[in-house]
């Protein structure tokens, strides 16, 4: 054999790959396809009808039932649990299905112990399932998901989070421009201008907001797990700021990534063309006002992460 199968292990399957190592009571059916170095620990149960890339590691009491798709780099906590019919019944009531759900996990991905992900699900690249976590949606790449039912907390490797300082300036104000690691995002710390009838903060074209606006719209009453964006825009430039409450804004451009809290009226981003961004971690009072380059326009999204990624590197 050109893997390596412990004496309790029963592995029926002769679609194994090199240096794959099977531990004891392990179980893999005969139409399980495994990839090559992979590690499947003790008292995990392989059906028919899944595929597993490289590299996959496998803990203890995991079961992988028909229609899982399992990619390179994955790793599975001991004991997750993976689910293929929504609707599940004992023998005496049950309609067999014709084909059951795909779950397809996807490269690089992680596990958590004891998490749950039900059928038909994507969890999308370099993601990350907490312990424990009830997943009932498709996961982004590089998210971080956490509870039950699962929501995102966070994103994987991103920079750490740009939070300009809300400490109150001088009247009038000394304006600011950040630059962040994502190709061509800016931070501007607008000024400020304070009296006894309150304040009042200001961007002019050319000053501070780098853009004549053709469209603006706000977002609020987001349930604070709740996540917004999750797009790029191939010719059309954003400027973000929260006049109330505060939101964090996740800006990728397919090398660096970075986290900016907006958490003040004189905070703003502009987001470039050809920058994926998401919105999240909502306050409850959060009003998101975008302002815009240009009219909407549904051609110019781009809604899936690697397809962005693939016109990237075109650049």
């Amino acid at each position: 054999m050109q893997f390596y199968k412990h004496p309790q292990a029963i592995v029926e399957s002769e679609k194994v790959g090199l240096n794959t190592r099977i531990w004891a009571f392990a179980h893999i059916l005969p139409g399980a396809l495994v990839g090559s170095d992979c590690n499947i620990c003790d008292h995990v149960f392989i059906e028919n009808d899944v595929i597993i890339g490289n590299r996959v590691t496998i803990k203890c009491g995991v079961q992988l039932w028909d229609g899982t798709r399992i990619e390179d780099d994955v790793c599975i906590g001991p004991n997750a649990t993976f689910t293929n019919d929504p609707f599940p019944r004992s023998k005496q009531y049950k309609q067999y299905l014709d084909k059951f759900l795909v779950t397809t996990i996807k490269e690089g991905a992680s596990i958590g112990a004891n998490a749950t992900i039900l059928p038909g699900l994507t969890i999308g690249k370099n993601a990350m399932i907490g312990a424990g976590a009830v997943v009932t949606r498709n996961v982004p790449q590089n998210a971080i998901v956490v509870g039950n039912p699962a929501y995102i907390n966070g994103y994987v490797s991103q920079s750490h989070a740009k939070h300009p300082s809300k400490a109150e300036m001088p009247s009038p104000a000394t304006p600011q421009v950040l630059t962040s690691s994502v190709k061509g995002v800016n931070i501007y710390i607008l000024p400020v201008i304070n009296d006894m009838r309150g304040s009042l903060s200001v961007a002019e074209y050319g000053k501070y907001l780098p853009f004549i606006p053709k469209r603006c719209f706000m977002v609020y009453n987001v349930v604070s797990k709740e996540v917004r964006g999750e797009h790029a825009h191939k010719t059309l430039h954003e400027y973000l700021l929260c006049p109330t409450g505060s939101c964090s804004v996740i800006v990728d451009d397919g090398i660096n990534n970075e986290e900016i809290i907006l958490d003040s009226p004189n905070i703003a981003v502009n987001i470039p063309p050809m920058v994926w961004t998401v919105q999240y971690k909502y306050s409850k009072d959060a009003v998101l006002l975008a302002i815009c380059s240009d009219v909407y326009k549904p051609e110019d999204y781009i809604r899936n992460y690697d397809d962005f990624v693939k016109e990237v590197t075109k650049l």
